[in-house]
């Protein structure tokens, strides 16, 4: 009976061992890999982009397109986006403006950075540091959702260095139907926060930008796969969860603060927003405009989050009008 009995447990274990080993295969098979960072530079680093080594050690991935003479526009992308989707812009209006593109910390080829501070305060500190060192001293900042209220920070912190101010659907206004997106609860659980950085994204990258397109032919595979691949750089899942981890009651009281600041601000500001926004809903638009003085809201129809991109030509010419109609200084 004793040798029975060993040779059961021998072959449950290795039943188990089998069982495992074909888990991990599956696993292996479905989950992300990290994407070497040489890769993503020979796929999305060429051409106009340029890297810039700032003082606190982080690398900044940027493009200086459009008239190298013109006055100056610096754009800033929103949360997991980069730089590209300024390029309908680029087009469009680098006939008359110097269009200064960048990638901010954990997003894009910047990627994580030695200091780890990705909170707004963080953001604004790189912006203003990357301006410097790229000579700029006076100019028009523009910001499309996270990149908006990170735009807002700058102005309220360094407004005399700004000509204008450009908010595309802008965060920085906590409205009190706004609720914690699931992914915060993901990120900060750490159980589900583990399984994250193994968990196949580009099905989630996929539905998350159909919600932010209302034109759904936008949303290419070629559009899923930059967004999932940058978003899978070495260091990038890391720094997700890095970004993620303030609590809700945190981001609700920056936000109040931001708008709490509005009223103060002098910057001539153009708020441009898309009439069916999903994500920031068009209140939050409309609160901008009534408390940053003189500001002027554009909403255009049938258009999500991204407007730049949705509705380029309209957008553009619409900034093109406020960028004419500011002081003559560059």
């Amino acid at each position: 009976m004793g040798d029975v009995m060993r040779w059961v447990i021998r072959i449950f274990l290795g039943l188990l061992l089998l069982i495992a080993i074909g888990l991990g295969a599956v696993w292996a098979f479905l989950s992300d890999p990290v994407i070497p960072q040489e890769v993503l530079l020979r796929k999305y680093g060429g051409g106009a982009s340029k890297f810039l080594p700032l003082p606190d050690g982080a690398v900044a991935h940027y493009r200086d397109q459009g008239n190298a003479q013109g006055p100056a526009l610096v754009l800033l992308h929103g949360n997991v986006a980069s730089l590209h989707t300024w390029e309908p812009w680029v087009q469009l209006l680098g006939d008359e403006y110097r269009i200064i593109s960048v990638d901010l910390p954990a997003h894009g080829l910047t990627g994580p950075t030695p200091s780890g501070d990705y909170a707004t305060a963080g953001m604004t500190g790189f912006v203003d540091s990357f301006t410097r060192e790229i000579g700029l001293t006076r100019f028009v900042l523009g910001g499309s959702s996270m990149g908006g209220g990170i735009a807002l920070t700058f102005a309220r912190d360094h407004g005399a260095r700004l000509r204008g101010l450009i908010l595309v659907d802008s965060a920085g206004i906590a409205l009190p139907e706004m609720k914690p997106p699931p992914g915060l609860f993901i990120l900060q659980t750490p159980v589900l926060r583990d399984i994250y950085r193994i968990f196949p994204r580009r099905p989630t990258f996929k539905a998350g930008l159909e919600m932010t397109y209302t034109d759904k032919s936008l949303v290419t595979p070629d559009l899923i796969d930059r967004y999932w691949e940058l978003n899978s750089g070495p260091g990038m899942r890391d720094a997700t969860i890095a970004r993620f981890s303030a609590p809700w009651e945190q981001l609700v009281a920056e936000a109040k603060a931001i708008e709490a600041s509005l009223p103060s601000l002098t910057t001539p500001t153009l708020i441009l927003w898309g009439a069916d926004d999903k994500l920031v809903p068009v209140r939050a638009g409309e609160i901008l405009r009534d408390k940053i003085k003189g500001a002027r809201l554009i909403v255009y129809p049938a258009v999500g989050h991204v407007p730049q991109e949705e509705a380029a030509e309209a957008s553009a010419r619409d900034v093109r009008a406020f960028l004419q109609a500011l002081p003559g200084d560059q």
